[in-house]
């Protein structure tokens, strides 16, 4: 069985994610989800939907199997858990594939690394969604 693993933010669901979980899915069997505590989310303003909603609505999309939230400490300890053969990064996200790979090597981990490419739809980012909503209904 191969076992690859996504993660993500997840905030404000939208096609997008749903294409990086559809593509992530085909390449393996079995598909464990990762989502960002939102303490460890830096590199972007803090997530709109708190943690535990964003792990329910992940887990209730139809290609993933498993779904998790990360550690907060440890982002390597999940990954040591499942033992994937392919971890999937969005378009998007700030990893360069040969550096997560080198560091999953330092923890020992044979996982190869997949950038899943960018979804071609309408409203294909969190950040885009806020904005047409701010710029159609405005402020309160």
């Amino acid at each position: 069985m191969k076992r690859i693993v996504a993660t993500g933010t997840f905030d404000i669901l939208h096609p997008g994610h749903l294409f990086y979980l559809e593509e992530s899915k085909k390449l393996g069997d079995d598909l464990h989800v990762i989502v960002a505590r939102d303490v460890n989310v830096r590199h972007k303003p803090k997530p709109i939907i708190p943690e535990e909603q964003r792990l329910a609505m992940v887990a209730a999309l139809k290609p993933v199997d498993h779904a998790r939230l990360g550690d907060q400490a440890d982002m390597f300890a999940p990954i040591r858990e499942i033992d994937p053969d392919v971890i999937t990064l969005g378009f998007n996200q700030f990893f360069k594939e040969d550096d997560l790979e080198r560091a999953l090597r330092e923890h020992g981990l044979r996982a190869r690394v997949v950038r899943i490419g960018r979804y071609e739809g309408p409203l294909s980012s969190s950040s885009q969604i806020v904005g047409r909503i701010l710029a159609e209904r405005g402020h309160p």
